[in-house]
């Protein structure tokens, strides 16, 4: 599935969210190693050096190394893959961000996606303790999004591709529906990825479920009520 738009309006300008799509463009396109550079940048951004890797949190890497610090926690989450992973985290990105910006304003926003990408660490830390396999993307960040939009607008309409083997239908449905399909599906191959574990890396499905338990934890607490409640009004909603 993937959302192309909601029916909820924006009040204001989302500064922070295209800022924070800029800013995962320009580290993708321009300062990870492999990728465009600038002639100026000083130098690229190593997988090795700039993501978060488990073990070098909790010291239990094989090889000998410097540990990760505080400092790759918030690099990692500015760094992808692939050009599939970094636009597949910027459309959720856009959608669902733009009003959870807009129920808090950009300052608190800004807090709110920081602290979310910090609990997607924790939680991928905290199952895979001795992993080496470096951790980096925004999606944990977004899953915090995902988690406040999720109590803030449940009764939102999302439009939404569904792909169904080599056809797919465009359908709207309610986020609470959506979203929710959406961090089962996670918690779901999350299991099956601690019965079989990936030797060469994959998706990073207990930092979606951290980042998206700190979005639900932390969501009444930065969003204004009046804000909020102004969203659904305008879309014409009750």
């Amino acid at each position: 599935m993937f959302p192309l738009r909601d029916n909820i309006p924006t009040e204001h300008f989302p500064i922070v969210t295209v800022l924070l799509i800029a800013a995962n463009c320009f580290v993708y396109f321009f300062l990870q190693d492999g990728l465009w550079q600038l002639p100026a940048s000083g130098g690229d951004w190593p997988v090795q050096q700039y993501a978060a890797i488990p073990c070098e949190f909790t010291g239990q890497c094989t090889a000998q190394g410097p540990p990760s610090t505080i400092v790759t926690a918030f690099t990692s989450m500015f760094m992808h893959g692939s050009l599939l992973h970094l636009g597949g985290n910027m459309l959720f990105l856009w959608i669902f961000g733009n009003n959870v910006e807009d129920s808090m304003g950009p300052v608190k926003f800004i807090a709110f996606y920081l602290l979310a990408g910090l609990a997607a660490d924790a939680g991928q830390i905290i199952v895979n303790t001795s992993s080496e396999v470096p951790s980096l993307g925004a999606s944990g960040a977004v899953a915090g999004v995902l988690g406040g939009y999720l109590l803030l607008f449940p009764a939102a309409r999302v439009v939404t591709v569904i792909f169904i083997i080599f056809f797919f239908t465009i359908l709207e449905l309610p986020a609470l529906l959506f979203l929710g399909i959406w961090i089962i599906q996670q918690a779901v191959l999350g299991y099956f990825d601690l019965l079989q574990p990936s030797e060469g890396g994959g998706v990073a499905y207990f930092a979606h479920i951290g980042g998206f338990v700190c979005g639900l934890a932390l969501i009444k607490v930065f969003a204004d009520d009046k804000r909020h409640k102004r969203q659904p009004q305008r879309a014409g909603m009750r």
